[in-house]
């Protein structure tokens, strides 16, 4: 390779690691630094999800979320068999409970043969051979479909690379992003640090990262913040695997669902409401900039306009255990108050326009000397490992 090439990666989750880890594979000489504000990998979205390894069926045909959750998925497997991560492939239910809910379930299953995903629809009197306590009109049975230990992924993600010789920066910001003499500059904790490529993968900061590098960005991350139960030990007979509804195809959300967890658990939800802050956890918390900004955002007031009833029934789900259940009960419909207990919460960051449409589909903006990962929601979890292949193919030639 002759000189050796300096990379940065910003941003510890599962897409940071991921490319640092594809770029540590394919050019082994490179030296790699990864910087990550918090005290830990995998803090926020990749630590705070449902740990569901999707199998491809929702998206639309030929985006990048369809190919690479699909090859991501074979990917994580690979990776989780090899190094001894915890996962299962049980299967999943997508459940249509109203007439109204067929069409919508008929276009998953759709496109879900189109991604070559394997699926199959079943009868309601089927649904009970998966999961005897829900109900339906029809549903799409998704063997493929699974659960992992996300947090597990990442933290050997980060072992591997700091066995190879990099260097993961824990509790290093970075506070300014800058092209000079043919290289990117960052600037964390007062220090610069100067390198050949540099490739940001903030999450709910992405977009801030890609405008602090003079990105010519057209959207904005609003965080929608997720509220889980967890079933009771008693209560865990009434899921066995992974119970979902039919989403609404107006929002990029899947709907509250049934979720068993790698270590026996069994969650239920998130629903969607705008978080308190960009890392807004609990409603306690109020980041007063981070809602002015998302307040003041056109994207955001279209959106608010647009869908104020849906907006309000979200809400209401957070703040009342006794709608989150009507939810529930829907799939589940034996499902008690009782069988609940509050659990942890976690938020998306979605990329809105101007005019209030959600960004669907995966988005990476290239830079001379930089590369901005500006939205990547679910299924970046699953697709870690092939978004960071994707990623290292795309920068091949300035590594060479």
């Amino acid at each position: 390779m002759g000189t050796t090439k300096r990379v940065a990666l910003i941003g510890g989750g599962l897409v940071g690691l991921s490319t640092a880890y594809a770029l540590a594979t394919q050019w082994p000489d490179l030296e790699i630094e990864l910087f990550e504000k918090e005290d830990r990998v995998s803090a926020h979205q990749s630590g705070r999800n449902s740990g569901v390894i999707h199998s491809g069926i929702y998206y639309q045909p030929g985006s990048l979320k369809a190919k690479l959750c699909h090859s991501g998925r074979e990917k994580l497997i690979d990776f989780c068999t090899s190094e001894d991560v915890r996962f299962e492939t049980c299967g999943k239910i997508i459940v249509a409970t109203t007439p109204e809910e067929v069409p919508s379930l008929e276009a998953i299953f759709e496109h879900g043969k189109e991604n070559g995903v394997r699926c199959s629809l079943i009868s309601a009197d089927e649904i009970a051979q998966f999961e005897p306590h829900a109900v339906g009109l029809r549903a799409i049975h998704v063997p493929d479909a699974g659960i992992v230990d996300f947090l597990g992924v990442a933290l050997r993600l980060r072992s591997i690379l700091e066995s190879k010789g990099h260097r993961i920066r824990l509790g290093s910001p970075v506070s300014a992003l800058t092209h000079s003499d043919g290289r990117a500059v960052l600037t964390s904790n007062g220090h610069t640090h100067s390198f050949d490529l540099i490739i940001s993968c903030g999450g709910l900061q992405a977009d801030r990262l890609a405008r602090m590098a003079g990105a010519n960005t057209d959207f904005q991350i609003v965080p929608f913040r997720g509220v889980y139960y967890e079933l009771t030990p008693d209560a865990r007979r009434l899921c066995q695997n992974l119970i979902y509804p039919v989403p609404d195809p107006a929002y990029p959300f899947l709907g509250v669902h049934f979720t068993r967890m790698t270590d026996g658990r069994i969650e239920v939800g998130p629903n969607a409401v705008l978080a308190t802050g960009r890392e807004g956890y609990s409603l306690t918390k109020w980041n007063v900039a981070d809602i002015s900004e998302a307040v003041r955002f056109s994207g955001f007031r279209h959106l608010a306009r647009n869908h104020w009833r849906k907006g309000i029934t979200e809400l209401h789900r957070t703040v009342s255990k006794n709608a989150y259940l009507k939810a529930l009960k829907t799939l589940v419909p034996s499902i008690q108050a009782g069988d609940l207990i509050p659990c942890r919460s976690g938020i998306r960051a979605q990329a809105l326009r101007p005019d209030g449409s959600m960004v669907d589909d995966f988005v990476i903006l290239n830079q001379p000397n930089m590369v901005h990962v500006c939205n990547a929601p679910s299924p970046a979890a699953t697709a870690c490992l092939a978004i960071g292949e994707f990623i290292a193919d795309q920068v091949a030639g300035r590594l060479a």
